[in-house]
């Protein structure tokens, strides 16, 4: 239905941000980290998402697309609603959450209001198993293939490769940005963070 809205910033609220486009108002709900990205009186775009339910129509806005993946990751997990993946990504960036995942850091999504020990672990579960399946089918895309791994470090950029797919980006942008970065050494959350800035310089 809406694939981004771009506007000035009208409001600024604990989770929640109005964006005048063109005189219309719209109130989206969003996460404490797009809320921090955002200033009054700036334009901006946020990447939408509607979720209709019943008697429900929200709209959810995020500052990049990796949060709205992530946001729409969150709430496939079963028992996982809108206000649990809004809290969850008010303490966990894209990043940040999915390197809890792979680390299966239970506690660092614990720290979300509301989401107790059960939720956490839920989410790791399943979501682990989609960036397994995900890196598995890299090798299928459409785009270039990523750069093997150097011997001694395919476990940490396997699983950087795996964590910025889940996040929504293609094999050939992931490849393009590796191709930049210099990773022997490095941890996979080094891998990710230094990735991520390649794609957004």
């Amino acid at each position: 239905m809406f694939n981004y809205i771009s506007g000035t910033v009208e409001e600024l609220g604990p989770n929640m941000a109005v964006i005048d486009c063109g005189g219309l108002g719209f109130q989206l709900n969003t996460s404490a980290y797009t809320v921090g990205s955002l200033k009054t009186g700036e334009k901006t775009r946020l990447y939408t998402y509607v979720y209709i339910r019943e008697d429900i129509f929200e709209l959810y806005g995020f500052s990049t697309r990796s949060e709205k993946r992530c946001f729409e990751l969150l709430i496939s997990v079963s028992g996982v609603g809108p206000k649990a993946a809004i809290a969850i990504l008010s303490v966990a960036p894209p990043e940040n959450l999915v390197m809890s995942i792979i680390t299966e850091d239970a506690k660092a999504i614990m720290a979300a209001q509301g989401v107790g020990k059960k939720i956490a672990q839920r989410v790791i579960l399943e979501l682990k198993d989609k960036l397994a399946r995900e890196t598995s089918e890299l090798s299928f895309s459409s785009g270039a293939a990523v750069p093997p791994a150097p011997a001694g470090e395919g476990g940490s950029r396997g699983d950087a490769v795996a964590a910025l797919s889940v996040l929504g980006y293609s094999s050939a942008e992931i490849s393009a940005a590796l191709k930049r970065v210099e990773t022997e050494g490095m941890t996979t959350e080094q891998i990710i963070k230094a990735v991520l800035r390649q794609m957004t310089a």
